[in-house]
């Protein structure tokens, strides 16, 4: 199975990312967040990958992030997601905001995803509260909700998709955020945060 691709981005079409990897092109499907974080065409790009074969063949899905890749198929563990409603959830949270969410069983911010409705989003941060997600990230045992810990998470996760929304690729956007926070008093608005990682962005 495929787990990672490192070659040419050689075009988007739709949802899929056509990759090069030396001379074989791979066809990619990423969602909409994925997508806007990529670079730009004949640039190399690396994306970790979730393979999946059915009976019509075998498809893969493309990430940024291990913790998106993980998160992807923890979310389609619940009943009633399936990759395209997974892909959803994750083109408007990243795994610290859900987890966010699944502790304060915030299902209305679950069911912005496309192709969620109400009760699936119910679903979804039942199943998901007091279990670890991706990454270690604590999806809300119930004397953590409001901790340092989660507030945190929320706070890099605002302030990570602060930065897409500039056009900011991820990595480097973590990279920022990370370095900021490493400067910064713990207890910085997100404000503080988002200006100093755009300070690190332009060192």
């Amino acid at each position: 199975m495929i787990g990672r691709l490192r070659g040419l981005l050689v075009e988007i079409e739709g949802e899929d990312a056509l990759i090069d990897v030396n001379g074989v092109g791979y066809l990619v499907r990423c969602g909409a967040r994925t997508l806007s974080r990529l670079p730009a065409p004949d640039e190399h790009v690396t994306l970790h990958i979730e393979s999946q074969t059915r009976e019509d063949g075998t498809r893969l899905f493309g990430f940024l992030s291990k913790g998106d890749r993980a998160t992807f198929v923890q979310l389609q563990g619940i009943q009633g997601v399936g990759p395209k409603a997974a892909l959803s959830v994750l083109d408007i949270l990243s795994p610290a905001e859900l987890a966010t969410a699944a502790a304060r069983d915030d299902k209305t911010a679950v069911a912005r995803a496309n192709g969620v409705g109400p009760k699936l989003a119910q679903r979804i941060v039942t199943e998901l509260k007091g279990k670890p997600l991706a990454g270690g990230i604590d999806a809300g045992l119930p004397n953590a909700i409001g901790s340092p810990s989660q507030t945190a998470f929320s706070k890099d996760g605002e302030a990570l998709a602060a930065l897409a929304g500039l056009g900011i690729p991820d990595a480097s956007a973590r990279r920022a955020v990370e370095a900021a926070k490493a400067r910064l008093d713990p207890d910085a608005s997100l404000s503080a945060l988002i200006k100093a990682s755009l300070q690190e962005v332009g060192r």
